[in-house]
């Protein structure tokens, strides 16, 4: 066997693994719950193997969409929050020196380490009334007495893009890292002050990177689950709250794989957009 033959087979070899764990765990299982979200939901919790289109009728009823719609609204005012401060926040951890980045990476290494349980109880302790920050403010003159901020939508927001973050500078941090730091220099000898020249040069020379951060912050905020019942009011509850409560406690599991299969068809074809759009930003 030649040696470009080789190599293909042992590329070939080397996908074989990822591809069977792909199929097994993700493929197989998708497979399954969209051939029970056209099932039929029977009484004591059974379902009988029938071809009905009633599940995505009721999830397109208006209560269901406005409840995706507010997931929608919520993981995108999340990325929109966690790209408005990861950018600036990265660019200039990027232009430390390399000792003075380590103890950042490691922080936001750290956060990533928790787990949602820990920062939603830590963020509901934050904003409560009795142990929470107005007390501080009580305390230096800026309240008149402490206030319970959980459970609210602001809680719900905090809590999210705390949790988010991390990730959103993970994504961002190489594409800052390879940025050439003669750009900036250029626009600020041609009189550009350093936010103009942020703006005007750097951000439009990271599209791709900053389309694709917001596009996984997104994904990512689309499927937050303990958050919203943690920091929120029922009507802070986001899809994947609904999901499990129609698979576990209305035991409707072909409901509830109806809501899961749009869910995760919707990130889908976010990542399909991403990569699209990515392909055509490199070809021009």
């Amino acid at each position: 066997m030649s040696a470009p033959a080789r190599t293909n087979a042992s590329g070939q070899a080397a996908l074989a693994f990822p591809a069977v764990m792909l199929a097994a765990f993700f493929v197989v299982p998708f497979g399954l719950m969209i051939a029970v979200s056209f099932f039929s939901r029977e009484q004591g919790g059974f379902y009988t193997p029938v071809l009905t289109t009633a599940n995505y009728q009721r999830f397109l009823s208006w209560f269901f969409a406005d409840i995706l719609l507010f997931s929608v609204g919520l993981s995108a005012l999340v990325s929109a929050v966690c790209l408005t401060i990861g950018a600036p926040f990265t660019y200039l951890l990027s232009r430390l020196p390399r000792r003075s980045q380590v103890p950042w990476l490691v922080a936001m290494m750290a956060v990533l380490s928790l787990s949602e349980v820990i920062i939603g109880f830590a963020w509901s302790t934050l904003l409560s009334r009795t142990a929470g920050l107005s007390n501080l403010f009580v305390a230096i003159g800026l309240m008149d007495g402490p206030e319970a901020w959980s459970p609210s939508f602001t809680a719900v927001l905090c809590g999210m893009v705390y949790q988010a973050f991390p990730y959103s500078i993970l994504v961002l941090y190489p594409a800052f890292s390879r940025l050439d730091p003669s750009l900036s220099e250029a626009a600020r000898t041609l009189g550009a002050s350093p936010v103009r020249a942020f703006f005007n040069v750097i951000v439009p020379s990271l599209r791709n990177a900053l389309v694709a951060t917001f596009i996984i912050v997104f994904v990512f905020a689309l499927g937050a689950y303990l958050l919203p019942q943690l920091l929120g009011r029922p009507q802070h509850w986001t899809l994947s709250v609904l999901i499990t409560d129609q698979a576990v406690y209305q035991s409707n599991m072909p409901f509830a794989a109806a809501m899961a299969v749009f869910l995760v068809a919707s990130s889908l074809i976010l990542v399909l957009l991403s990569t699209m759009f990515g392909g055509r930003r490199e070809a021009k």
